[in-house]
């Protein structure tokens, strides 16, 4: 069988796109290990229009059950791992069969960035998380560190608050770099100690986290703190490796795109935070996914 459309990634842009390519009346597949990526980890959505307020997993939800009620094929827990092109057919290989396709979008986002220090991957699980909405509730009364001041550091200190009896907010450079207002918000509450120019360097503890050591760059010394949990907040990365032979990427790893979502290969889309479009927001992703299913109903239509 050879789809109209193959979508990589269940996330806001692969959502979108599969709901605009299902309304265009493509045979549409659409593979994703999980749905909703990043939005997950939102404990609170403010800024989707017309809904005020929603964690970002009831979103997902909606999202996806709009995305299936309409005609669509989708593979759920699959992870796409090789993408190339033969014969103007596109080739989706997952991690159990492969797909034929005459385009395809790419929508698979980012993934965590890691610290890469002693301790890390050892305490995974045992206080060291990357999901403050699904593992704050594990640390009631507890402190803990938050690495990354940037803002989903901040958001990871809010979801914390309510659970926490203190939180570290280490930041590498030697400001914050989130939002203001959120960083007032967290001052008043009493509960959060902010430390700059910060080089986290192992996380230390024997069944479970006890404490971690951070360089002072200024100073050059070793300073160790008390915590009984470590939230690592430090950005994401694209991870596009399966599309190496079809796609061009940027300095950090992103797919590069045109205005239209074309990548350099006829026939393949990208959207959403894969991509090296600016600002990385839920809405500017569903947008992108929009966009490029549309690109590609049009290259469709003139094949």
């Amino acid at each position: 069988m050879v789809y109209d459309l193959i979508i990589i990634g269940g996330g806001p842009a692969g959502i979108t796109a599969g709901i605009y390519a299902a309304r265009k009346k493509l045979k549409t597949l659409l593979i994703t290990k999980e749905w909703g990526g990043q939005i997950t980890k939102a404990s609170e959505v403010q800024n989707w229009p017309g809904i005020k307020n929603i964690s970002g997993l009831d979103l997902i939800k909606q999202m996806t059950e709009h995305l299936k009620s309409y005609e669509i094929e989708i593979k759920e827990n699959r992870e796409v791992i090789d993408l190339d092109k033969k014969d103007d057919i596109f080739l989706v290989r997952d991690n159990d069969e492969q797909y034929r396709a005459k385009a395809v979008i790419i929508a698979s986002g980012k993934i965590p960035r890691t610290l890469n220090i002693p301790g890390e991957e050892k305490f995974k699980g045992k206080g060291v998380s990357i999901c403050a909405t699904c593992d704050a509730p594990l640390f009631k009364d507890k402190t803990v560190a938050v690495i990354g001041g940037g803002n989903v550091g901040f958001g990871v200190a809010m979801d914390l608050l309510k659970y926490v009896k203190k939180i570290y907010i280490l930041e590498f450079f030697e400001e914050m770099k989130g939002d203001p207002l959120t960083k007032e918000k967290l001052t008043q509450t009493k509960k959060v100690e902010f430390i700059t120019n910060a080089a986290v360097k192992e996380i230390k503890g024997d069944k479970f986290v006890k404490s971690l050591v951070y360089e002072d760059r200024k100073t050059s010394e070793d300073h160790e703190i008390q915590v009984e949990g470590v939230f690592i907040s430090v950005g994401m990365m694209a991870k596009a490796e399966f599309a190496t032979k079809l796609v061009e990427l940027n300095k950090i790893g992103e797919i590069v795109i045109d205005k239209d979502n074309y990548t350099k290969t006829a026939g393949l889309f990208a959207a959403g935070d894969i991509t090296d479009i600016k600002y990385e927001q839920i809405v500017i992703a569903a947008g992108e996914g929009a966009k490029a299913a549309l690109a590609a109903t049009d290259y469709l239509g003139k094949k």
